[in-house]
């Protein structure tokens, strides 16, 4: 895990999303075609910011995969992520992707999990656009994560302080409002993407972001899991950093 700790989000959003595209651009020019997971939530608003703007990049040649979504949740819901990707990212495209694999809260989720199972079975994830939870949940691979699962996607539920994180940002009016399950891509999945780019922004991630990065490799910090991806790249920006030790800024 490479960390590079930037002065402000705005800055670490335009550094991740440039160096997302470069790896788009490459697997675009190498195989002719790319595929991302891309993920949602208040510290991904600078890098899908970013990540539209970036020139020169042949949006209807590349595959979208959904990170993570509630179950239950109706797409009109302000909370809804298929609602968030669609208006922060798919309708800013200046043309459509190739594919775009929502995850359906509504649908039956044994059977929505299968699918996404077998389209993403289909794929080589280029690159994965992630972030870490104020619990250091790596999608919403909430404490203690299922290292080992053989299942892509899978039915979670979501702890109490997944929960409140959500309320926290303003995405529901009370805790009883945040659904309790969800449907998320599982850690070995997204540890199968071969370049993963994680941005973390603001202090209250900071407790998080000490435990996954200096932290023992275990399932009560999932994000921890990182450190044995071959290529992520981690970037934080001065308050998410502020409890860290030894690491370094790049």
């Amino acid at each position: 895990m490479k960390v590079l700790i930037r002065e402000d989000r705005e800055k670490l959003g335009r550094e991740a999303a440039a160096h997302g595209a470069s790896l788009i651009r490459t697997a675009l020019r190498v195989r002719g075609e790319a595929a991302i997971i891309v993920a949602t939530g208040a510290s991904q608003f600078a890098t899908l910011e970013a990540l539209v703007g970036s020139a020169d990049l042949d949006w209807s040649r590349v595959t979208v995969f959904h990170l993570d979504e509630y179950l239950g949740l109706p797409i009109t819901h302000p909370a809804s992520f298929r609602l968030y990707l669609w208006d922060r990212f798919l309708r800013q495209l200046p043309v459509p992707v190739r594919a775009f694999y929502a995850i359906d809260g509504n649908a039956d989720p044994l059977a929505e999990t299968e699918r996404l199972g077998r389209a993403l079975a289909e794929h080589r994830i280029d690159v994965a656009f992630v972030g870490i939870g104020e619990n250091a949940h790596l999608a919403f691979n909430d404490p203690p994560a299922d290292f080992d699962t053989d299942r892509a996607f899978m039915v979670v539920a979501l702890d109490e302080a997944c929960r409140q994180q959500q309320l926290g940002e303003g995405w529901f009016a009370t805790l009883d409002d945040v659904p309790r399950r969800a449907i998320t891509m599982s850690v070995p999945a997204i540890m199968g993407s071969e370049h993963i780019i994680c941005t973390v922004p603001d202090e209250r991630k900071a407790q998080a972001v000490a435990a996954a990065v200096e932290g023992p490799v275990t399932e009560a910090v999932p994000a921890s899991i990182l450190q044995l991806h071959p290529d992520c790249q981690l970037y934080l920006d001065q308050p998410a950093a502020s409890r860290l030790t030894g690491a370094q800024a790049g």
